[in-house]
C-alpha cells in the first residue's frame, strides 16, 4: 500500500543534444537527438532524497534553458539546505558535479563508483557506500547495476500497484525502453541489454534522465 508520506518529483534543469550513436546502440554518429537533464526528488517522511545531484557546468555541451539543480528545487518549495540524502547513480560529471551544494546531506554511492566520484564530494561531507544494494526504507532501494559504468546504480520505488525505476543512465530516453535498444555508451553491454529486457516489462515504470519530453512535475 502506498504510504501517504511518499512523493516523487522530476526536476528538469537543462536541455542539450547528444549523438544518436550515444543514445542508441548502433545509432548514427551524424544524427543528433535533443535531450533533457533532470534530477529526481523523493520526499519520504522528514527526508528529502535527491536522486543525482546534476551539474553546474557541462564541458563540451551547449546547454539551453539551464538552471542550477540547487535552484530548481525552489519549484517544489525546497532549498539545497533541505536535502537530507543524495543518491548518486553514477559518477559521470552531469550526475554528481553539483553535489557540493547539498552540505546537509548524506551522499549514497556504490563502492565501485566511489573511487571515480570522490573528487566531486567535499571532504567534510558524510558518505555512505554500499555493495550490490542498499535499502533507504521498505519502499526505496538502490540497486547496483553496472551496465552504464563500473558501479552505476538504479533506484527502485515500490508503490501499491507499480514498481518505479529511476534509471540513471542505464537508459537515456523513453525510446530505449519502448524500442528495446540499449544505449550506445556502456561499461558492460550484457548488463545494459539485460536492463532493457527486464524493465521493459509492463509491471515496471521506468523514469529516465534525458528524454526531451521530460518536464518538472510530480510523478508519484
Amino acid at each position: 500500500m502506498v504510504k501517504e508520506d511518499l512523493s516523487v518529483y522530476r526536476l528538469k534543469y537543462a536541455e542539450s543534444m547528444l549523438s544518436e550513436s550515444m543514445v542508441f546502440d548502433g545509432g548514427s554518429t551524424e544524427k543528433y537527438i535533443p535531450i533533457s537533464f533532470v534530477v529526481y526528488l523523493i520526499k519520504y517522511g522528514n527526508r528529502n532524497i535527491l536522486v543525482d545531484a546534476g551539474c553546474d557546468t557541462m564541458p563540451g555541451f551547449q546547454m539551453r534553458k539551464f538552471y542550477s539543480p540547487a535552484f530548481v528545487l525552489r519549484n517544489i518549495g525546497l532549498s539545497a539546505e533541505d536535502i537530507t540524502d543524495v543518491i548518486v547513480t553514477h559518477s559521470h560529471h552531469d550526475h554528481i558535479e553539483a553535489v557540493k551544494h547539498f552540505s546537509n546531506a548524506v551522499v549514497h554511492i556504490s563502492k565501485s563508483e566511489y573511487e571515480s566520484g570522490k573528487k566531486y564530494i567535499p571532504n567534510d561531507f558524510e558518505i555512505s557506500t554500499f555493495k550490490d544494494e542498499y535499502s533507504i526504507c521498505s519502499q526505496i532501494k538502490i540497486l547496483e547495476w553496472a551496465g552504464h559504468s563500473k558501479g552505476s546504480s538504479i533506484v527502485e520505488i515500490k508503490t501499491q500497484d507499480t514498481i518505479h525505476i529511476l534509471a540513471g543512465d542505464e537508459c537515456y530516453t523513453n525510446a530505449n525502453i519502448e524500442n528495446k535498444i540499449c544505449t550506445g555508451l556502456f561499461f558492460n553491454k550484457e548488463k545494459s541489454n539485460l536492463f532493457i529486457k527486464k524493465y521493459s516489462n509492463k509491471k515496471y515504470r521506468v523514469h529516465t534522465c534525458h528524454d526531451i519530453s521530460l518536464k518538472t512535475e510530480r510523478i508519484i
